[in-house]
């Protein structure tokens, strides 16, 4: 009686425990684990104490189970196996103070003997069970099972002596205890396939199971296969009880969950007494044990046919969901956002066919579906959406499906609608359409934000046949969805946009973790296509993948015999020997620190020794092409040792390379990345790269494997890379543009290149895209602006565009229309900073849906485009870091799987740059800016670059185009810089290059009546405005020149 009263009190707290313990999205792993390690300490239990008890009752002569002893010597003999109890008892106690304390503050409740004996704490609890229909339903679930379990118990050895003759209770025990050993399993099945939610067809699935195996007992007529048959009993009543508590869990709130747990195990034992009771009467009656063995079928059956009836799209959603994971793995984020009952509209992003089914499967309650009635209609779907109760909706004509989905919400069911209004063209988020906000505005309920990450590149998404390609790898694809936060019903379509924007960085965040590193991710893609050219110089080389990764192997083995330490400096331009390089230094697990040659002795100096780099790849033949811009590549690099390729390649003799050759042609990437590649974790260090110090000191930014793999399959999803692509790499590799954009996203997503050394050569450039058909030209605003000028560069040279993208710094107006004018190609400008890989936003092509007609905005000229999935901006009062309204300009915030690891041997700079916001990583950009309600972002001007005169803040780039436009000369360079000033605190000085005069300019800005505040103080005509080796402006120097120059300066 002591144990049961116990356990009355123990059950209720474990189950409630578990779900403080492990949460919503773990909560039906938990049950498994809690329900196969509950049925293994059982049958653990038996088997040990059985030994046991065989040991202590043996007797003298041999005679097993204390054949002969007397009461007080049996009670002495096993008296030994009840400490055994004791101390199982007391590892339970002690394990149990090991258990976190997960209490809220306890409230004013105290326990009130007069109520309890008096009945009212037991109507109260049932209550509290019957007041939520799934809860019930749940609780009679477990209680037809348990008592049929009871019944079964009971009889079966009975109906085994009737009917196999078998009175052995060793055999009939033994046989019993299979099903024992099937809970285990089935739990730790039923675990498997949930997951991360709660998955209710199991429920019907596993009572038609059980069902079907009563029906078979008693037609078997030997002892094993009966032994079989309770095997799989186990596994369907594991598959059966674990969502069912989970659901019970699930669904009780915090207060009621203690009350529920309790109800649930009075009905449980209420049932199965009352069993109980129903097999004693049969035997008293002299029912035959094969009648009760029937009639627990049909009990069964009727219990079945009742689940299937309340549960029908569960059981569909079961079957389909089975069909769906042969091909995809669902993982769910944040289910305990989703209310467990109440009106729920549920709002994300639309990026394939299958997005319905994804969302129907990771929710644990039944999801009512808006649907355009084009599809809708279709015969051959119409009988499957009736059966799922979608709600068909027509453009020009959806009031009335927005009045029923206000009815649905009111009477707390929950509702699904993809704002967007069709699927994606660009991976990217369509305009979120406000009809929502209709059928919201006088519904009862919550609005759920989601984000499905996973499906754009597969079959039945809008993405090219390239990604569909490369991204199909013979396994499962992994699909993510993330919900979130609840926000009130009556929020704004872009407040629910900036939502579900944050949600894809939590989504890709459980996507990074599944990358590999960067060596192993590109042999993989080299392997597929190793006859296919990849590599082109623009002088005329060509390598396949099979000649390129054996390349970068032999180099590799040479790079770990000469470089003893972890970082590996390379000294080359954007060519094959810098591709290689780079490629061969990650393979043999080095850090790469590609080094600016255009920088200052002392910032290479610097950089050398931060990053600790000791030895150097380079080439002699760009260290001579160095010497005739006047760089000594050996003087400016003293203080390490230079390794030229030329040199390294002279080693490898004609066997070694031939032998190489073979390997790579006869070895999967599997066998050559164990064979050739150092053991790397993806969160390492992958290159050092440092900052272009346009105004300060460089810093050394360390970017990890994830980064710079993320980035890439970021940008390929956005860009909807073609079959037919191939890129122009002549971006510097020590930039971040030219690393991951140039280099390592042709690498990885397996798009041909053309390397060209030298960005400001746009003659050569084009020359390599018009021989080669490039498809994708990245470059920045001041490269693109030497295409515009040479004379000899003609349109034809760039037909074969289909895109160009401008990156690193602000693209100038004059530079965009002109582009457009000589070459009718648009620029599509992009956004981010070497600490975000660099890319966070981009523009793209705006992409037309034919089937109805609906256009995606993808490109907003001024802007610098929306976020790229897995990355979200926000926008913030500077000091406070409050979050600002659309539209409002502030510090711009980057958050996603792109943020740099870290400043180098930076750890309070770091902290500095980077914070964390809601559980989230945001990097400082520095720059002001805002975003408009679809998300497309804006940018003002640096905070750096602003200039206090007389108490009012002035954009020194807002300066820059007044003159340009005033003087209606678009490419005139200047540079505006703030120098401290006395009188009004700072003043603007304006450097620009032979051209006009710094009368001539002041008189057409007093003339076209700008403001006095917004005219240089001086103007000041300069040999050249200073810039750095990524063609962007050197701040830093212009404004060191500009005080050398000064008249006002000292």
């Amino acid at each position: 009686f002591l144990l049961a009263l116990q356990s009355a009190i123990y059950s209720p707290s474990k189950f409630g425990y578990i779900k403080e313990l492990a949460g919503i999205d773990a909560l039906t792993k938990a049950n498994a684990w809690a329900q196969a390690s509950s049925s293994s300490a059982i049958l653990a239990g038996i088997l040990i104490f059985s030994m046991l008890f065989e040991t202590f009752l043996q007797t003298p002569a041999g005679l097993p189970g204390g054949e002969g002893l007397g009461p007080d010597e049996l009670l002495r003999r096993i008296a030994p196996v009840g400490w055994f109890l004791v101390l199982g008892s007391l590892l339970e106690l002690a394990l149990a103070y090991q258990l976190p304390d997960k209490r809220q503050a306890l409230d004013q409740m105290r326990f009130n003997w007069r109520e309890y004996l008096g009945g009212r704490y037991l109507v109260h609890n049932l209550h509290a069970a019957w007041d939520n229909r799934v809860i019930w339903l749940s609780i009679i679930g477990l209680g037809v099972f348990w008592g049929i379990s009871q019944v079964l118990l009971a009889a079966f050895p009975a109906y085994a002596k009737d009917s196999l003759g078998e009175t052995s209770t060793v055999v009939i025990q033994g046989t019993m205890a299979f099903a024992g050993i099937g809970i285990i399993i089935g739990s730790a099945l039923a675990g498997r396939i949930s997951r991360d939610h709660v998955e209710t067809g199991l429920i019907p699935f596993s009572a038609l199971g059980i069902t079907l195996v009563l029906f078979v007992l008693p037609g078997i007529g030997s002892a094993w296969l009966h032994a079989l048959n309770f095997f799989a009993l186990g596994v369907l009543a594991g598959i059966f009880i674990v969502p069912l508590n989970a659901l019970i869990q699930f669904n009780a709130g915090e207060r009621e969950l203690g009350r529920v747990l309790a109800a649930k195990n009075f009905i449980l034992n209420l049932i199965m007494l009352g069993a109980l009771v129903i097999t004693v009467a049969s035997a008293l009656a002299e029912t035959g044990s094969r009648a009760i063995m029937i009639a627990l079928g049909i009990v069964a059956l009727v219990g079945a046919l009742y689940t299937v009836w309340q549960l029908p799209q569960s059981l569909v959603r079961f079957f389909i969901a089975r069909i769906i994971a042969t091909r995809y793995r669902l993982q769910v984020i944040g289910l305990n956002n989703m209310p467990a009952q109440g009106g729920v509209l549920m709002l994300g992003n639309h990026i394939s066919w299958l997005d319905w089914a994804m969302v129907q499967m990771a929710s644990p309650r039944p999801v009512r579906f808006v649907m355009e009635r084009v599809i809708y209609e279709r015969w051959y779907l119409r009988w499957l959406l009736d059966f799922f109760g979608v709600v068909p909706i027509s453009r020009g004509r959806s009031r009335h499906a927005l009045e029923a989905v206000t009815e649905l919400l009111n009477q707390g069911e929950v509702v699904c609608l993809f704002p967007e209004g069709t699927l994606s063209k660009n991976a990217q988020l369509g305009e979120f359409k406000k009809g929502f906000e209709l059928a919201a505005k006088d519904a009862a309920g919550v609005i759920l934000p989601f984000y499905l990450r996973g499906l754009w590149g597969s079959r039945f998404s809008n993405a090219s046949d390239k990604l569909k390609e490369s991204r199909r790898d013979g396994r499962a694809r992994n699909v993510i969805i993330a919900f979130g936060t609840r926000l009130p019903i009556a929020s704004p379509a872009e407040r629910v946009k900036q939502a579900v924007f944050e949600l894809s960085v939590s989504s890709w965040q459980e996507h990074v973790q599944t990358l590999p590193t960067l060596p192993s991710a590109w042999l993989s893609t080299a392997k597929r296509s190793v006859g296919t050219p990849v590599l082109f110089d623009s002088s005329g080389t060509a390598l396949t993948n099979r000649k390129l990764i054996t390349a970068v192997l032999l180099f590799a083995g040479a790079i770990r015999r000469r470089v003893p330490e972890q970082n590996l400096g390379i000294l080359l331009p954007a060519s094959s020997a810098g591709v290689i390089a780079n490629l061969a230094g990650w393979v043999a697990g080095k850090t790469v620190v590609n080094l600016n040659y255009t920088a200052t002795p002392e910032a290479i100096q610097a950089a050398l020794d931060k990053a600790g780099v000791r030895n150097l790849i380079t080439a002699e033949r760009f260290t001579r092409k160095l010497k005739t811009r006047g760089i000594d590549a050996e003087a400016l690099f003293a203080g390490a040792r230079l390794h030229a390729m030329e040199e390294i390649g002279k080693g490898f003799g004609q066997l070694h390379r031939l032998l190489m050759l073979c390997t790579v042609v006869f070895l999967p990437a599997t066998w050559l990345h164990g064979l050739f590649c150092r053991r790397l974790h993806p969160e390492d260090t992958a290159a050092i790269l440092f900052s272009s110090g346009s105004e300060g000191a460089p810093k050394g930014i360390e970017l990890t494997h994830r980064n710079i793999l993320a980035n890439v399959r970021q940008i390929s999803d956005v860009l909807n890379t073609e079959r037919d692509d191939l890129m122009l790499s002549n971006l510097p590799l020590f930039h971040a543009f030219g690393l991951t954009v140039t280099t390592c996203l042709p690498l990885l997503e397996g798009i041909p290149m053309v390397c060209h050394p030298d960005p400001t050569d746009a003659l050569g450039s084009a020359k390599a895209i018009a021989r080669w058909r490039a498809t994708v030209l990245c470059s920045t605003s001041t490269f693109l602006r030497l295409y515009l000028r040479n004379r000899r560069l003609h349109p034809i040279m760039l037909e074969s565009l289909r895109i160009v993208v401008a990156g690193a710094e602000r693209l100038r107006p004059d530079v965009r229309d002109a582009f457009g004018l000589k070459f009718s190609k648009t620029i599509y400008e992009g956004y981010g900073a070497t600490e975000t890989t660099p890319v966070a936003s981009v523009n793209v092509p705006d992409a037309i849906e034919i089937d109805n007609w609906k256009i995606q905005i993808g490109s907003k000229p001024g802007t610098v485009g929306m976020p790229l999935p897995g990355t979200s901006f926000r926008i913030v009062d500077p000091v406070t870091l409050r979050t600002l309204p659309n539209g409002e300009d502030g510090l711009i915030l980057i958050g996603g799987v792109q943020v740099m690891k870290g400043y180098l041997e930076e750890p309070e700079r770091t902290a500095e740059a980077v914070v964390e916001l809601d559980g989230q990583r945001w990097y400082k950009t520095g720059d002001k800016g805002h975003q408009d309600a679809d998300g497309f972002l804006s940018i003002v001007d640096r905070y750096s670059r602003f200039a206090k005169v007389g108490g009012e803040m002035l954009s020194l780039g807002a300066i820059e185009q007044q003159v340009r436009d005033v003087l209606e000369l678009p490419d005139l360079e200047l540079c505006a810089v703030n120098l401290p000033d006395q009188r009004k605190g700072e003043r603007v000085l304006l450097l620009l290059e032979p051209g006009p005069t710094a009368d001539e300019v002041r008189s057409r800005l007093i003339a076209a009546d700008t403001n006095p505040l917004t005219i240089p103080s001086e103007i000041l005509t300069v040999d050249a405005i200073p810039k750095l080796g990524s063609g962007k402006t050197d701040f830093r120097a212009a404004k060191r020149l500009a005080s050398e120059r000064s008249e006002g300066s000292g």
